[in-house]
């Protein structure tokens, strides 16, 4: 009996630790859909030169929390790799996100609200919303979500690499999400 009674409270003692470790993860999340959950046709794209591009080309609302305490600003990119028939497509470039930030509000991201944009597939600094071809299939639309000790001052209108060269050695953690979205 007290054998039993010492492994239940000895798991019990594991099983807490573990929980309090998993509540202090750094977390990115959208209310509008799960992680690998489906996004709804509001958040594809909406460019009438593009035929696949026939959403309403609204950005989905995000949070997070629990970021390291020495973050001095965020960076969030939104890529495609199934996009260009496997080349990839960069959908958002967004920077220079003060570290008090817990994250955007809906349409935020297309409107330029709370960050500096940076250049994405489409040449825009803001928000470009899913538009994979009929018969591609569910793309996976990875939102990374970058903590850094960099102030909140790079320049405007960096590409994804452009971006990543200027964050080395300067990332203290990421996290990320992925929404899925097909025609």
């Amino acid at each position: 009996m007290q054998h039993t009674l010492s492994f239940t409270l000895c798991a019990g003692m594991l099983f807490a630790a573990a929980s309090a470790g998993a509540a202090d993860l750094f977390i990115l999340q959208s209310p509008a859909f799960a992680d690998n959950g489906m996004m709804t046709a509001k958040y594809a794209g909406n460019d009438k030169q593009n035929p696949n591009c026939s959403g309403e080309n609204n950005s989905p609302p995000l949070v997070w929390n629990n970021p390291p305490p020495q973050t001095r600003s965020f960076a969030l990119v939104v890529h495609d790799p199934e996009g260009n028939k496997g080349l990839g497509v960069t959908h958002l470039v967004a920077y220079n996100i003060i570290p008090a930030a817990t994250g955007f509000s809906p349409n935020a991201l297309r409107d330029g609200k709370g960050f500096t944009g940076g250049k994405n597939s489409k040449g825009t600094g803001a928000w470009y919303g899913p538009c994979p071809p009929p018969g591609s299939g569910a793309h996976h639309y990875t939102f990374t979500l970058i903590a850094t000790s960099l102030p909140p001052d790079l320049p405007a209108g960096l590409t994804r690499e452009a971006l990543f060269d200027k964050l080395k050695g300067h990332q203290l953690a990421a996290t990320g999400l992925i929404g899925r979205f097909g025609q």
